[in-house]
C-alpha cells in the first residue's frame, strides 16, 4: 500500500507518536510519502532517527507557495477545480488550505504510478483539511486520527464544514473508546467509519532500562510531565503535594514541561512554601525523563483537568510511558484515561479538579511500596496488551486496509469521489464546497 501523510507539523517533539506509528506501518510494509506544511528543522529536542527528516518533504513557506501555486495555475498545471476554487475565493478564510491542497496534488500527479493511493492525517484540523481539498480536487480518498482538543474544542475554522471532514473520510481513526463512542454520536454518518486504534509506543527501552535500574533513590519520588497548561492540572498536584506535606509525608514531586502557566505555578509553589519539595525542571530530553521514570520515581502523577473551552486530554502519552517502566500511576477519570490506568489495578484515579482525593492516592501508595510494585508490574501488561506499536500498528494496517471495503459498501453519494466537470462560467464555489 502506498500511504502519503500531510501533517501540519513533522516531526515534532511534542507528537512522537506520530513518528512511532510510521516506523511501525514501514516495518510492516506499508510505503510512506510525508508532506509537513510547517518546517519543523529547526526545532531544538529532537526525538527521531536523523534520517527520518530528510525524507520529509517540507512545503515552501507561505508567500514562496503562493507565488508557486499560481505560477502553475498560469501555466495550466492545476486541476480545473484547484484553479477555479483559488480564483472564486474571495475573502473567506483558509485559503492556505486550499494553496497547500493544490500543491500537494501536484507533487502526487507528478509521482504518476508512484503515487501514494490514499491520504492519512492526524488531528482534525489544518492537516485533514488540506486532506479534504486534496480530494476535492483529486478524488483521492482520505483519513485522519482524531485526538483530543482538536474534537473537544471548537473546530477554529469552518469555511469546509467540520462536520463534512467526517461525513467524507473514508476512514476515521481515534485514539480511545471514550471518543470513537463520541464521535459515533456526533456524526452518525461517519460512524460506521469510526475506529478506535490506541497510539503506540516503543515499550523495549522503559523496560531495559527499569530491569538496569538502581532503585534506591526511588522511594518518595512523584513525576509528572507534561505542558504547563490547564488542562494538565498542576495547580491541582501542587495542592495535593501541599497536602501532603501538611500530612507530615515524606516526599519529592518534579514537574516536567515548560509553558504559558510556568510563572504562575512557580508562585504557586512559593506561596504554599514547597520550595524543597516541589520542583518545575522545565523541558528535558527522552532519554532524562525515562531515566528519572526508572530511578527516581515511586508514583507517576497527571491530574488530568477539562479547561474553560473544553480543552482536555484524552490518551496521554506520558501515561503510557510510565506504565511501560512498571510505575503506578494516580491520574483522573477524565476521558480515555480510565482505559489506562485501570482503577484499583494499574494505579488510583479520582474525580478532576478534586485534590483532596488525588493525595490521599498519593498517600496511599507512597505508604505501600510493595503495593506500587504490583500496580507497576500490571500496569506494564495493560501497556503490552494495548499500547505496544507492534500491537497498534497492526490494528492501524488493518483499518486501513477496511477503507476499500468499507468504501464499496457506502451508498452511491459516498463512493469515492468523482471530481465534477467544472466550467469557468458556470463554477459556483459554495455549490462545490457542499458536493452539489
Amino acid at each position: 500500500m502506498n500511504l502519503a501523510y500531510i501533517f501540519e507539523r513533522f516531526p515534532s517533539f511534542t507528537q512522537t507518536f506520530c513518528v512511532r506509528e510510521i516506523e511501525q506501518l514501514e516495518r510492516m510494509g506499508v510505503r510512506t510519502l510525508i508532506f509537513s506544511i510547517r518546517d519543523t528543522r529547526d526545532e531544538g529536542i529532537k526525538h527521531f532517527p536523523p534520517e527520518l527528516i530528510e525524507r520529509v518533504h517540507f512545503l515552501p513557506p507561505r508567500e514562496q507557495l503562493v507565488s508557486l501555486v499560481k505560477s502553475w495555475k498560469d501555466e495550466r498545471e492545476l486541476s480545473r477545480a484547484a484553479a477555479l476554487t483559488l480564483r472564486h475565493w474571495g475573502e473567506r478564510g483558509d485559503k492556505a488550505r486550499v494553496y497547500e491542497a493544490a500543491y500537494v496534488a501536484k507533487i502526487m500527479r507528478d509521482l504518476g504510478r508512484e503515487a501514494p493511493t490514499h491520504i492519512h492525517s492526524h488531528f482534525a484540523g489544518i492537516g485533514a483539511r488540506a486532506c479534504w481539498w486534496l480530494r476535492k480536487f483529486t478524488g483521492i480518498t482520505y483519513s485522519f486520527t482524531a485526538h483530543a482538543n482538536d474534537i473537544f474544542c471548537k473546530p477554529e475554522d469552518e469555511t469546509v464544514p467540520f462536520a463534512s471532514l467526517f461525513d467524507e473520510a473514508a476512514l476515521v481513526v481515534t485514539v480511545s473508546d471514550y471518543t470513537a463512542n463520541q464521535l459515533r454520536e456526533r456524526f452518525p454518518q461517519a460512524a460506521p467509519r469510526v475506529r478506535r486504534v490506541y497510539n503506540g509506543m516503543d515499550l523495549e527501552p522503559f523496560k531495559v532500562a527499569r530491569a538496569e535500574a538502581r532503585r534506591d533513590a526511588a522511594p518518595g519520588g512523584i513525576l509528572s510531565v507534561g505542558r504547563l497548561i490547564e488542562k494538565k492540572g498542576y495547580e491541582d498536584l501542587i495542592q495535593a503535594c501541599a497536602l501532603l506535606r501538611d500530612q507530615g509525608i515524606a516526599f519529592r514531586c518534579r514537574i516536567v514541561g515548560e509553558g504559558p502557566l510556568e510563572a504562575k505555578l512557580k508562585s504557586r509553589i512559593a506561596d504554599l512554601q514547597l520550595d524543597s519539595s516541589v520542583q518545575l525542571t522545565g523541558p528535558l530530553g527522552i532519554d532524562e525523563i525515562r531515566r528519572l521514570l526508572v530511578e527516581e520515581t515511586q508514583v507517576f502523577a497527571l491530574a488530568c483537568a477539562t479547561e474553560s473551552d473544553g480543552g482536555k486530554d484524552n490518551l496521554p502519552t506520558v501515561l503510557m510511558e510510565a506504565m511501560a517502566a512498571s510505575l503506578p500511576c494516580v491520574s483522573t477519570k477524565l476521558a480515555g484515561v480510565p482505559e489506562m490506568v485501570v482503577d484499583g489495578v494499574t494505579g488510583l484515579l479520582c474525580g478532576e479538579r478534586d485534590p483532596q482525593t488525588f493525595a490521599a492516592h498519593l498517600a496511599t501508595l507512597l505508604a505501600d511500596p510493595v503495593k506500587c510494585e504490583a500496580m507497576g508490574r500490571a500496569g506494564l501488561r495493560h501497556a503490552e496488551q494495548h499500547f505496544a506499536r507492534e500491537v497498534t500498528g497492526k490494528a492501524l494496517q488493518q483499518s486501513f486496509e477496511e477503507v476499500e471495503g468499507l468504501w464499496r459498501r457506502l451508498t452511491a453519494r459516498q463512493l469515492r469521489h468523482r471530481v465534477p466537470k467544472v466550467h469557468g462560467k458556470t463554477f459556483d464555489l459554495e455549490s462545490f464546497i457542499q458536493g452539489r
